[in-house]
Formats: structure tokens, sequence, C-alpha cells
């Protein structure tokens, strides 16, 4: 099947030169990194985090979202996901690549990867992370590709799919759990120190990744002839409405027991996070878009009217995915080294081959999810 993602239309061919073009140029920036070292990145001793675990952590949770598909349909019957639930797994398949690239750029040396292999260490939390990341990304890749050949031949697929299925559901709950208790079992980093870290990640995940699978389904109704239909889509905006009212229930619990209580440690986290502290005010500036843009797509998305109307879904969806790439990605990983523990502050601003590194790797992705998603909607027209 592979060879049907040769095949398309001259805006496909240009496309997929865009991306690869990009790709280019965040590798020369990562060769240039890898000689010079992580110094060329915004990145101190301060703020040991930036911009690539950012990205890590946000889309740990676009492939964890996927979950929201398959669920419904093979536990639950809801034969209007049929049409799209491979297309929530080749979306997985996609965002893990893209988080195990980030942490291996991150890592400044990639030959240092091979010692959560050699030297394993089952009382480290990153070391359950790389197994869940990587057993869920080949879950999914067999699965979603087995399925799909199925389809080609126009035969029921075989019966060891079906567990396999069946086991990505709690696997999915399960690599956005581990990858929250990273930052939830760092007992110096009070504004991550808290017991409903693991639950944060999933909301928002919910939310985040049906947001952008929607904005796929419309983008493939525009441009080919596959309809991923009006009730799925639907379902899945209800989806993502509950899960955002869902994640900001959580923002607001966690502000009010941090300033009803009067801890000083939790409340210059969120201090600096919402209103900047001592005039550093970056990240409240980043984070004063994420809270209006979280807002506005709650709002559009709970009324049936504007829901169903897909221009206006299209822009709630991008609304949801913006608020939650800032606050999940910047505001969440930043804010934990600001102020730290000797309450210095310290602005991080990622500098520009960081951001061209991390283009590089997000046009990967996208690149990947083009191929997947093209070979789809060949199989699914021939059918």
């Amino acid at each position: 099947m592979l060879e049907k993602a040769l095949k398309g239309s001259r805006g496909y061919g240009i496309w997929v030169a865009l991306l690869l073009l990009l790709t280019g140029i965040g590798f020369f920036f990562y060769l240039r990194q890898l000689d010079y070292g992580l110094g060329i990145t915004g990145m101190s001793r301060d703020v040991s985090w930036g911009l690539y675990i950012a990205q890590f952590t946000f889309l740990v949770g676009i492939a964890a979202s996927a979950v929201m598909l398959v669920l419904p349909y093979y536990l639950h019957d809801h034969k209007a996901f049929g049409k799209i639930t491979i297309l929530g797994e080749f979306l997985a398949v996609s965002a893990v690549i893209m988080c195990l690239t980030f942490v291996l750029v991150d890592l400044g040396r990639v030959d240092r990867a091979m010692n959560m292999i050699l030297h394993p260490s089952p009382n480290s939390i990153l070391f359950w992370d790389m197994v869940v990341l990587n057993g869920y990304l080949l879950i999914n890749i067999v699965t979603g590709w087995t399925v799909l050949e199925s389809d080609k031949q126009g035969v029921p697929p075989p019966a060891w799919v079906k567990p396999l299925i069946y086991i990505s559901i709690p696997w999915a709950i399960s690599i956005h759990t581990v990858t929250a208790f990273i930052y939830a079992g760092l007992p110096g980093r009070g504004f991550w120190l808290t017991a409903i870290m693991a639950p944060r990640f999933l909301a928002s995940a919910f939310a985040s990744g049906p947001a952008l699978l929607i904005l796929f389904c419309l983008i493939l109704k525009r441009f080919t002839r596959f309809d991923a239909g009006g009730k799925a889509v639907q379902t899945l905006a209800k989806i993502v409405a509950y899960a955002l009212a869902t994640s900001i229930f959580f923002v607001l619990v966690e502000l009010f027991t941090a300033f009803y209580s009067q801890i000083p440690g939790h409340m210059h986290h969120l201090t600096y996070l919402f209103r900047g502290l001592e005039g550093h005010n970056m990240i409240a500036n980043w984070m004063s878009v994420s809270a209006v843009t979280a807002v506005v797509a709650l709002v559009l998305l709970i009324i049936p009217r504007t829901r169903k109307r897909e221009p206006i879904l299209a822009l709630a969806c991008c609304l949801v995915f913006l608020s939650l790439w800032i606050e999940k990605g910047l505001g969440l990983v930043i804010t934990g080294f600001i102020p730290s523990p000797l309450e210095a502050i310290t602005d991080y601003i990622p500098t520009g081959p960081e951001i061209a590194v991390t283009i590089g790797v997000w046009a990967l992705g996208l690149l990947i999810v083009t191929v997947l998603y093209k070979i789809f909607v060949a199989v699914r027209t021939e059918t």
C-alpha cells in the first residue's frame, strides 16, 4: 500500500515538498546543536526543560487521544466512528514518533538514549515512560495497518487484532499518566507537586487530540473524496467540549487550592503563570491568550447552532488546539522552574535554532500523518 503515497495531485506534491524542506532545515540546525551543544538553545541551569519537552508533553496527549475513538467504537459499538478509527490510530503513530524525536533532540547526544536500554532502571519513571511510549507506537502501527489492509482486501481483520485493540485502551491512558508522574514525582518543584496532574493531562489530551482530528477530517472532506460523516464529527466535537470544560475546571481547582490556602510556594508559581512576577511576564502574556481562546472555544462548542456549522467548528477546534498547546506546553513546563527553589527568576526565551528544530520535528510529524492519511483515503476510495 505504500505506493499509494507516491501518487497525488500537484497540491499534494507541493505540500510534501514543503514538509521535506522544513524537516531538512530543522535537521540542519539540529546538527549545529549537536556540534555546539545545548548552549545553542535558550535553556539554562535554572530552566533545564524548554520548548522541546513542552512539545513532548503536549504531543503525548495527542497520541493518547486515539482512545476516544477506539473505546466508543470497539467497546460500545458506536458505528459512527467506524470510518475514522484508523485515522485516530495513524495520528497516534505520528504523535508518538514526534514525542520520541523531541526527547532525542533534548538529550543533546542521541547515544544517551541507549542508556535506557543498556542500563535499565525499573525504579525510574523515565524508564517506564520509554516502555509505554514505544509499546503504544507498536500497537497502533500494527493494528491500524492490519485493519486497513483487511479493508483493502474486503475481509474481516484477523482475530488477533481485537485483543491488541483492547490492550491499546488502557495503554493509551497509561502513556499520559506515566508522563504526568514524571512531573508530579519531583518533590522540589511545587508547581508540579499535585495529585491531579495526571487527570489534568488526560482532560487536556481528550480535548486537544479530538480537536486536531476534527480539523483533519474537515481538511480531508475539503480536498479529497473522503467524508468522515456529520455524526462522527459532531460526537467528537461534544467530546472536545466536555473535556475542555473539565480541563478548565481542573485549572480553577489548582488556583483555589493555592490562593485559599495561602501557600507561598504554590502561589508564586501561579502568580508568575497568570500575572507575571517582578516584571517577568512573558509567560503570563501567553497564558492570557490561552485563557481567552479556551473560553471562546468552549462557548462555541457548547452552543449546538455554532457547533454544527463547519467553519465555526473549525475555528473552535483551532482555538482549543492553540489554548492547550500554550497551557500544556510552555505554561506547564516553564513555570515549574520559575521561581527556582532558591526563589530566583530566570527568563526562558527559545532561540532561533531551537525554534527551527521544533518546526522541523513538527514538519516530520505532519509528513508522516500526510502519507498515512493519503494511503487511508486511497484505500477507502477504492473499496
